[in-house]
């Protein structure tokens, strides 16, 4: 899965998202970028925690929780009604109107897509057909690839670009992927027609309100920035693509990470019923692996920023610094992947949306203090403040919860990863192989360090596949 998705999306991401970017000028995107951000910033009330809740649940009983899908399918379009006239009449109290509704109007259909395409996938990850999953995380920007790859640079290219078109051609994507997604999950399924049964959507809300909750927390701390931006500062549309210059390859790395957490839930979920001791050696080697992987991110981002900025944008001038405090936030992010992820497997909902709860308070008062005079470095700056203080807390709480040993040994470990990758930057800082040298020593340094320990990873993929 992991595989696929580094094929793909990045040429998605940065062959198509960037080059539309480009052509289309920052504040074209701008808005785009703040447009899409507000449809995702609720878009939880499209699944109100159920995704989540078919993945733990499927992954413990599948036949249990697999003949309701007819019945989840149909409360779903009732629950995209509600979505959209609430995100519409957000976008009017926030002062949008005319084209910004307009595009809005097809970004709130493709949130009903992509989360039914999530829906489809949490059957997939809770029978644990990860090929299935990987396949189907993948095709629709594989699709768009193709379809936007046509449209961008063949003989056939219109002109003028137009974001409009770009919206379009996500929408067909995301359709086609739900459609084709739908006929391999059929077979799988009882009775799959579509039945409403209000007793039903009422009952799966009570038992899943606490996940949606939690989403929604999540979602108003890492996705209100660009909209902040674009509605705040006076230069707001500009800012708001100098932003989502930076962001573009945090949200790369973040699809990664959820492809991990997406992993680690269901086992996570089934393991915690089984052997407390497994899941501490999961979390150990999980941590090890993701944590040293996202030190090694960092500082070749961070000390290359130019050179990689330079390397998908026209204009670079303003993204350097947000781009460097977004990637910074990339470590912590790693954190909530592997303790939140933990925490929401057990339960411990209530937690995390009292962490997520303050996390929102620490990121809009930020915001408000940085956006009016620093714009999208201010917008950055806060992102990275908050993704910090909710990562401690969740891990601070999981080492109390789950009695994880206080042991230094793992904190010198990524301490050591981070002085070598130091020393190493520092002597190479004007070199033109700084980048190749960073990788080459971080390897050497993972595998050093037993960041990376084989013997480990191999032992708990088989302890996994007998508790199957």
């Amino acid at each position: 899965m992991i595989l696929l998705n580094l094929l793909i999306k990045p040429i998605a991401l940065f062959g198509i998202d960037a080059t539309v970017q480009n052509r289309v000028g920052p504040e074209n995107y701008g808005l785009y970028f703040s447009l899409l951000n507000l449809s995702v910033l609720f878009n939880t009330l499209l699944d109100l925690g159920i995704n989540n809740f078919t993945t733990k649940n499927l992954a413990q009983d599948p036949e249990k929780i697999k003949k309701y899908f007819g019945k989840v399918f149909s409360f779903r379009l009732v629950l995209f009604t509600f979505y959209s006239i609430f995100t519409f009449g957000l976008a009017l109290f926030l002062g949008y109107s005319g084209r910004p509704l307009y595009l809005l109007s097809f970004l709130i259909l493709n949130q009903f897509l992509v989360l039914s395409i999530a829906y489809l996938r949490s059957h997939f990850a809770g029978f644990h057909f990860f090929k299935t999953d990987a396949f189907i995380s993948i095709l629709d920007r594989f699709l768009l690839i193709i379809v936007g790859g046509i449209w961008l640079f063949s003989s056939f290219k219109p002109s003028v670009i137009k974001i409009e078109v770009f919206i379009w051609i996500q929408t067909f994507c995301y359709a086609t992927t739900l459609l084709i997604g739908l006929i391999i999950l059929l077979k799988h399924l009882e009775r799959p027609y579509l039945q409403w049964d209000l007793v039903f959507g009422i009952g799966l809300i009570k038992k899943s309100w606490p996940y949606a909750l939690l989403i929604v927390l999540m979602l108003l701390y890492t996705r209100i920035d660009g909209v902040m931006l674009e509605r705040i500062h006076p230069n707001g549309a500009y800012e708001a693509g100098v932003y989502a210059q930076g962001f573009r390859l945090l949200d790369a790395l973040f699809m990664f990470g959820m492809i991990f957490a997406g992993l680690l839930f269901p086992i996570f979920s089934r393991q915690l019923k089984i052997s407390l001791t497994l899941v501490l050696d999961l979390v150990k080697a999980s941590a090890n692996l993701l944590l040293g992987g996202a030190i090694i991110i960092i500082f070749v981002t961070v000390f290359n920023a130019a050179l990689i900025l330079g390397w998908i944008y026209n204009d670079i001038q303003n993204a350097i610094g947000p781009f460097q405090f977004l990637m910074l936030g990339f470590f912590p992010i790693g954190m909530n992947f592997i303790f939140g992820t933990l925490l929401t497997a057990n339960g411990n909902l209530r937690v995390l949306n009292s962490i997520s709860a303050i996390g929102i308070l620490a990121n809009i008062t930020i915001n408000l203090i940085l956006i009016p005079e620093y714009g999208a470095l201010g917008a950055a700056i806060a992102t990275f403040a908050t993704q910090g203080v909710t990562a401690i807390a969740q891990f601070f709480y999981c080492v109390y919860k789950f009695e994880i040993p206080k042991k230094a040994t793992g904190i010198i470990k990524l301490g050591g990863l981070t002085a070598g990758l130091f020393i190493v930057s520092s002597i190479f800082e004007n070199s033109a192989n700084l980048m190749l040298m960073q990788i080459v020593a971080g390897c050497i340094l993972l595998f050093g360090l037993s960041l990376i320990d084989l013997q480990a990873i191999k032992k708990l993929i088989l302890s996994s596949d007998k508790i199957k």
